[in-house]
């Protein structure tokens, strides 16, 4: 006899009616970054760009939504999958789903990240990641993307609502060099020591293979303004808890090649000792040479480098 009400039965095809409150929290240091790192006349214009360049990352926005609904009774498989376009900061969904107990992961921003990320495993809870493309070298990531997870008591018979509140899940850094009297030819700069994958269900960020993210250079307006270079990527290591205090090994890195007039390269790495973590923006000084070499005051930066600077053979490889 079909029912819903009957003793001791199995309710779990039997649909309930639930809202979904999302919002996007945007708990970051950018306003504080720009504020106190660009603060010099000279470094106004830098500060605007940047920021330019960095609205679609930093931003109280979502544009496209993912939402999962994961069996935690039995063997975590998905139950329930929708996708929606959001388009706004905040906003509510009204869903119709067997009565059971979910864990429900949500990621935003994932449609407009140029392929560079993409949702992997998510027909189990954790098995559910963000990976980076499997490449040596990437372009920044092109959004800032945005994650959640929630337990969920689905019961039968119950007007229920449930909060959910994404947050950000990867970061930037920001490298901006005084080049003046240098009369240098070209800069590039690439950075390096930062996670290639988030398990959503766990919050773990995974650091599975060394992978280079080209940075950008931003476009700055303005004759005499400092060069700005940018990249947009998933958070570093954080320090080691059993580590010594005042031991602070880089956790990582920027290289910075330096073509001069003649034609040759300089070398720069750039070893940094405070961690990047998610939802963050770290903005990075230095000046740059005739010779090419740069030279910061900040101390937890440390820098090598190589004059005359030649790239190690290549060749192509037959699979």
């Amino acid at each position: 006899m079909p029912a819903c009400r009957l003793i001791d039965e199995d309710l779990t095809d039997c649909e309930q009616d639930l809202s979904l409150d999302y919002e996007l929290r945007l708990a970051t240091n950018i306003t504080t970054q720009l504020e106190t790192e660009l603060s010099l006349e000279t470094e106004v214009s830098v500060a605007t760009s940047l920021r330019s360049y960095l609205n679609d990352i930093f931003t109280d926005r979502a544009h496209d939504v993912d939402l999962s609904f994961y069996d935690v009774v039995g063997d975590s498989t998905r139950l329930h999958h929708e996708q929606h376009i959001m388009n706004a900061n905040q906003t509510s969904y009204t869903l119709n789903i067997p009565v059971h107990r979910y864990m429900h992961l949500g990621l935003a921003n994932l449609e407009r990240n140029g392929g560079i990320l993409s949702l992997q495993s998510d027909g189990t809870c954790h098995g559910s990641r963000l990976q980076q493309l499997q490449a040596d070298t990437l372009s920044p990531h092109r959004q800032g993307v945005f994650t959640a997870r929630l337990p969920m008591d689905v019961r039968e018979g119950e007007d229920q609502e449930f909060k959910v509140n994404l947050f950000m899940a990867n970061c930037a850094a920001a490298l901006v060099l005084d080049t003046l009297g240098s009369h240098v030819k070209d800069i590039r700069v690439l950075a390096s020591g930062f996670a290639t994958a988030f398990d959503v269900a766990d919050s773990l960020f995974r650091f599975q293979h060394p992978q280079i993210i080209r940075a950008d250079k931003v476009a700055v307006e303005g004759p005499g303004s400092p060069l700005c270079f940018a990249t947009v990527n998933f958070p570093s290591r954080m320090p080691e808890a059993t580590k010594a205090e005042g031991d602070k090994p880089a956790l990582w890195e920027l290289r910075v090649y330096v073509t001069l007039p003649g034609g040759s390269v300089t070398e720069n790495t750039l070893s940094i000792s405070d961690p990047l973590p998610a939802a963050h923006l770290e903005i990075l000084k230095a000046t740059v040479y005739p010779n090419g070499a740069l030279e910061s005051d900040d101390k937890t930066v440390g820098i090598s480098v190589t004059l005359d600077w030649k790239p190690g053979t290549e060749h192509e490889v037959i699979l």
